[in-house]
């Protein structure tokens, strides 16, 4: 299956162009090396309503399956995109954060300041990851086998339910 993604790099730095933004390429990287394509990539200031309206337009797109949001999810008063990201998603994900904190923290203990959310918005799941290229394709990393099959539910895909049996099976050939 072929993931579509959109990216967006959330940073007021780099929406002025006073920095450049390294997050984005790194995650079009990794996305491109799993055999999937990147349709949008965007970047735009820490301000809540910009993330959102974009968020949202993406989320309306036909061919947008995961957006990837990096950056804005700490304790800095202007990281904001966990609340951006709350205020457009219809139902959440927490299941992927929740992965992403536990594998992160034994890398850093930075992670446990991480307030990244997951979430649904039709039938695009998104996922916020951390502003440091390396913090973000980490993490990506740590939730990337799962999303194919993520996204196969989201679409009602018939496949989806076979895609159990066979984790299942693998699961007991392991045992």
């Amino acid at each position: 299956m072929t993931l579509r993604f959109g990216i967006l790099t959330v940073s007021d730095r780099s929406a002025r162009g006073t920095r450049p933004d390294l997050s984005g390429p790194a995650l079009t990287d990794f996305v491109h090396a799993r055999g999937w394509l990147v349709s949008i990539v965007a970047v735009v200031p820490d301000e809540r309503d910009q993330i959102s309206s974009t968020l949202t337009a993406w989320c309306a797109r036909l061919d947008v399956d995961v957006i990837l949001t990096s950056g804005g999810t700490g304790f800095a008063p202007r990281d904001v995109t966990p609340e951006a990201t709350r205020a457009i998603i219809e139902r959440d994900a927490p299941g992927l954060a929740e992965s992403i904190r536990v594998q992160s923290l034994k890398v850093t203990p930075h992670a446990m300041l991480s307030r990244a959310v997951t979430g649904i918005r039709g039938r695009t799941l998104i996922i916020n990851l951390p502003g440091s290229p390396q913090g973000a394709v980490e993490s990506l990393g740590f939730v990337a086998d799962v999303l194919e099959h993520a996204i196969q539910l989201l679409s009602e895909d018939k496949n989806a339910e076979a895609a159990h049996g066979q984790a299942q099976a693998s699961k007991h050939v392991d045992m």
